[in-house]
C-alpha cells in the first residue's frame, strides 16, 4: 500500500487530500502483524513478562502533578550531554522496555522494525524518521532516570485519571488521587484547552518531541508527542480536554500507532544493510550532534 503523494515539508497542505483517502492509507494491522495474532498484542491481562504489572504499579503510584512539572525543568533544558543521534542509538542496544507486554529484543531493533514498516508502505521520508526516532528519549534511562518515568502508556497528570488508563487500579495510591486541586473531570485545565496546555506523565514521548520541535513537520511531532498516549487514540478517554487542533492532528498519531505496535516481531533488523539508509535520512532532517 503506498501512501498518498503529501508534501514532505508542508504536509498539512495536502491535509484534506489525505483525509479523503483517509481508509486507503491507513495499514491494514494483518499486514503488518508476524508470528501472531494482533489480539494478542497490548495483552495486560497475562502478560508474558513479568516486570510488567510492576511496572505500571510504580508508575502509577510516583507519576504526579508535582512530579511532571519537576521532570520537565530538570531535563527539558537539554544540558546533560551533546552528542551524535548514533551514540544514543548506540546505548538503545542495551535497552530492553519492562514496560511492554510483547517484545524483548532492544530498542534499536523496535525502532528499525517500525521505520521499515512504515518505509514498506510508502509512507513520506519524515514519517520513516518518526518510526526511527520514537523511542529515542528512552536515553533518559542513560541519565539514572526509572524505567517507571520513561517509558510505558501516557497519561494527563493534573485531573481525575481515567479508568481506561491500563492498570488503573494503581492510581489509588497516586498522592493526587484523592487532592481536590487534581482530582476532579478537568483538574487544572478547562473545557477543550488542547493538548498543548495539558501536562502528560512524564517520559520518553515528551522529551523526544521537545528534542525534535524544530526539525521536523507537525504531524510528526504529534507522533513523537502522543504515540504512548492509549487511553486517548484507543480509548478516547481525554476528548473533553483536546481541541479541534488536536482531533485533526491525531489521526496521523492514528495512522502511526498500527506501526509502533504491530512491527514488534522476535526476528532484528539486519542493520549492515539498513545503515546507509537511515544515516542518510537521519543527515537530511536532523544537525549533527544533539542536545540531551
Amino acid at each position: 500500500m503506498k501512501a498518498t503523494n503529501i508534501d514532505e515539508k508542508n504536509p498539512l497542505e495536502s491535509l484534506d487530500v489525505w483525509e479523503e483517502d483517509l481508509l486507503e492509507r491507513f495499514p491494514d494491522p494483518d499486514n503488518i502483524v508476524q508470528d501472531k495474532t494482533k489480539e494478542e498484542y497490548r495483552n495486560y491481562e497475562t502478560p508474558a513478562r513479568e516486570t510488567v504489572k510492576e511496572f505500571y504499579r510504580l508508575n502509577h503510584l510516583h507519576q504526579t502533578y508535582d512530579f511532571v512539572l519537576q521532570k520537565e525543568k530538570e531535563f527539558l533544558r537539554f544540558d546533560k550531554k551533546e552528542m551524535p543521534i548514533w551514540d544514543a542509538f548506540t546505548f538503545l542496544n542495551q535497552l530492553v522496555d519492562d514496560s511492554d507486554p510483547d517484545t524483548d529484543l532492544d530498542q534499536m531493533q523496535h525502532l528499525l522494525q517500525t521505520s521499515e514498516a512504515i518505509r514498506t508502505d510508502g509512507h513520506p521520508d519524515w514519517m520513516v524518521l518518526v518510526g526511527l526516532l520514537h523511542d529515542m528519549g528512552k536515553v533518559l534511562c542513560l541519565f539514572g532516570e526509572p524505567q517507571w518515568a520513561v517509558v510505558g502508556d501516557t497519561f494527563p497528570v493534573g485531573c481525575a485519571f481515567s479508568d481506561k488508563i491500563v492498570f488503573s487500579e494503581f492510581f489509588k495510591d497516586n498522592p493526587d488521587y484523592n487532592d481536590s486541586r487534581y482530582n476532579t473531570r478537568f483538574g487544572v485545565y478547562s473545557p477543550n484547552c488542547g493538548l498543548r496546555n495539558v501536562h502528560m506523565s512524564w517520559g520518553h514521548d515528551e522529551y523526544v518531541y521537545q528534542m525534535m520541535k524544530n526539525h521536523l513537520p507537525e504531524p510528526a511531532l504529534y507522533m513523537l508527542r502522543y504515540h504512548s498516549f492509549y487511553p486517548q487514540h484507543r480509548e478516547n478517554a481525554y476528548d473533553h480536554l483536546m481541541d479541534s487542533h488536536d482531533h485533526e492532528m491525531f489521526e496521523w498519531v492514528k495512522l502511526f500507532n498500527p506501526y509502533d505496535l504491530y512491527s514488534k516481531t522476535p526476528t532484528p533488523p539486519d542493520w549492515n544493510k539498513l545503515r546507509p539508509y537511515y544515516e542518510n535520512l537521519v543527515a537530511k532532517y536532523l544537525p549533527p550532534t544533539l542536545k540531551f
